[in-house]
């Protein structure tokens, strides 16, 4: 978000603060009930912001959502995801779970993104949709085991059943030798999700795309480190080097 001028960037760091807050809540809100409760008052907080009532929870976003006419419904949609975490631990979910699932976390926060970068209506939402659902995609991979350890997982059924793989415990999935089956298909889809991405960027004004492509080229980055390492066990939990990073920001002209 360093690239962005001072009011994007300042917005950027408000919708993450948000989007960090209400994850926290579903993951480390305490029990189920109180979890919900702590996302019912952020919905409600939401709720407020949009009818004029300001809330200590909120008042950081107020500038943004007046400034870059932010949609009510996209941070709504946010906490909707974060309560499908919080009712229950996702396990095999099927595919329209899991797409709805990578809709609410990452491309609604997309369709707030777009309208901070100035990317045009006409390619923004489409834009969200996909880079989110790449960006989340390989999240879901990189963050198997750490995921697993929660009790979640995110991979879908059918891709399990797909690959003969008994859909039991999540440690018990990960551990089956036909992982790497379902690892590539995955891989494979989010590659494509990019490739959709980086065409819709090469038709946007440069300056409005700066932080996506950044934020593209880092998690292929990822991506490529995933599928290198492979999903046999033992798996690393893959991070890019710091040098790797700079030869992106090099790359699409950030520096």
């Amino acid at each position: 978000m360093r690239v962005l001028p001072k009011a994007q960037r300042q917005a950027m760091y408000e919708i993450y603060a948000f989007c960090r807050a209400v994850d926290d809540v579903a993951d480390e809100g305490g029990t189920r009930p109180e979890r919900l409760a702590g996302l019912k008052r952020w919905r409600d907080a939401i709720e407020a912001a949009y009818a004029g009532r300001t809330t200590a929870a909120t008042i950081g976003l107020l500038e943004p959502i007046r400034h870059f006419k932010l949609a009510r419904v996209d941070f709504l949609a946010i906490i909707d995801g974060m309560e499908m975490d919080g009712r229950e631990d996702i396990q095999a979910p099927d595919e329209a779970t899991l797409d709805l699932y990578c809709d609410r976390v990452a491309s609604a926060v997309g369709r707030l993104s777009v309208k901070v970068f100035g990317v045009s209506p006409e390619r923004g939402e489409d834009l969200a949709h996909h880079l989110g659902r790449a960006l989340q995609l390989t999240n879901i991979l990189r963050d198997l085991d750490e995921d697993a350890a929660m009790g979640r997982l995110y991979l879908p059924r059918e891709l399990l059943e797909q690959a003969g793989i008994p859909i039991t415990t999540p440690t018990a999935v990960l551990a089956h030798p036909n992982l790497p089956q379902v690892g590539a298909i995955l891989l494979k889809r989010a590659r494509g999700q990019f490739d959709a991405a980086d065409a819709l960027m090469a038709r946007e004004r440069r300056r409005a795309t700066r932080a996506p492509r950044l934020m593209g080229a880092v998690y292929r980055l990822i991506l490529a480190r995933l599928e290198q390492q492979g999903f046999a066990v033992p798996r690393h939990r893959v991070k890019v080097p710091k040098s790797r990073l700079i030869l992106a920001l090099l790359r699409h002209g950030l520096v």
